[in-house]
């Protein structure tokens, strides 16, 4: 139903006439992930108390799921966006269950992160308080939590190749 946006009023009634017959499917689609998102967030968030040995993680997902899960997060992001928001939320319950076997490997992947996750945070910030909006940037912040996918729950798959030497390079390559 976006793309491309009409231009005119008859391309806008059209538009709306063909909507007509979507439009419940698509709420029915957007209440099941809706439903999807808000038992995986409860479910993770749940699981936060066992993390207390583990502050540096519990920290991590905290903020994690803070940027991904606020308040608004329906009208935030794009649905295009939010279909992959339960593999993230997958991952980061992965994530703990893989914690207490290998905690020196948690924080391998966790120190690899950050060294991407730090200087787009700071870009980012930046980049906000200018008012300025970055596509770029956008798709890069989506690229971490394909990373955070791929580094501690392999097993759910992200839609691309992602690894930490292949975002070092793009972000090292995009233009500044």
């Amino acid at each position: 139903l976006l793309d491309p946006l009409p231009t005119n009023a008859e391309a806008f009634a059209l538009r709306a006439q063909e909507a007509k017959t979507r439009i419940s499917l698509i709420a029915q689609e957007l209440m099941r992930l809706t439903s999807t998102l808000l038992a995986e967030n409860a479910s993770l968030t749940k699981r936060f108390a066992t993390l207390r040995a583990f502050p540096a993680v519990l920290e991590d997902l905290e903020q994690q799921t803070a940027k991904l899960m606020p308040k608004n997060f329906l009208v935030a992001y794009p649905f295009e966006r939010l279909a992959h928001f339960a593999r993230y939320l997958k991952a980061a319950n992965v994530r703990i269950d893989k914690l207490r076997a290998n905690p020196a490997r948690d924080a391998q992947q966790m120190s690899d992160w950050k060294a991407l996750s730090q200087p787009f945070e700071r870009e980012w910030l930046q980049k906000a308080r200018a008012g300025v909006s970055d596509p770029k940037l956008e798709e890069f912040r989506w690229l971490l939590e394909e990373l955070r996918v791929s580094l501690y729950a392999q097993e759910l798959k992200t839609p691309m190749p992602v690894s930490v030497k292949r975002l070092q390079k793009i972000w090292d390559s995009r233009p500044r």
